[in-house]
């Protein structure tokens, strides 16, 4: 109950900031589902910040909708900063928003193919990024993996976290 509780806040709290400066947010969600753009939208007033989202769970939608580079895909597997970072520039590029946010990772039981390392990645692991006028942030995840809500949860926060420092600076 405190994760969901510490969500909506930072829901809250990002959809106000966005309004109040005018700006807008895009989502790209592969691990997520949509959750985080979900999260945004429970907000009364979303509608005045949230351009929408792309579940690009497969491959070929981060290629093909996103613009993901398909050679960084192939090299390093789809958890990775890289291919976060250029989910968020695609989506925030495709929607026409001021901040992109995008969530890839290992929500479980089983790890994800190829990685930033190239081996596989363990479950209860992944990256969020946030790219913006100033510059793009990227954070790693890791959380037991406690079942794929608990993985899916913890993606959540940490992206909206991100979110939220990054319109803190």
């Amino acid at each position: 109950m405190g994760e969901a509780r510490d969500v909506s806040t930072l829901a809250r709290h990002v959809v106000a900031t966005l309004t109040e400066r005018g700006h807008s947010v895009a989502v790209a969600e592969s691990l997520t589902g949509g959750l985080v753009c979900a999260s945004l939208t429970d907000v009364p007033g979303a509608s005045a910040c949230v351009r929408g989202g792309v579940v690009s769970y497969a491959v070929d939608v981060k290629v093909d909708v996103l613009g993901v580079d398909a050679e960084v895909l192939a090299r390093v597997g789809a958890v990775d900063p890289a291919v976060a970072v250029a989910m968020a520039e695609g989506v925030r590029r495709l929607l026409g928003a001021t901040y992109g946010v995008a969530t890839t990772g290992a929500a479980g039981p089983d790890p994800a193919p190829g990685g930033s390392q190239t081996s596989d990645v363990p479950a209860g692991r992944g990256f969020v990024a946030v790219c913006g006028p100033g510059a793009d942030a990227v954070q790693g995840f890791a959380v037991e993996p406690d079942g794929r809500d608990v993985v899916r949860a913890a993606a959540v926060h940490a992206a909206l976290r991100l979110l939220a420092q990054e319109l803190s600076t």
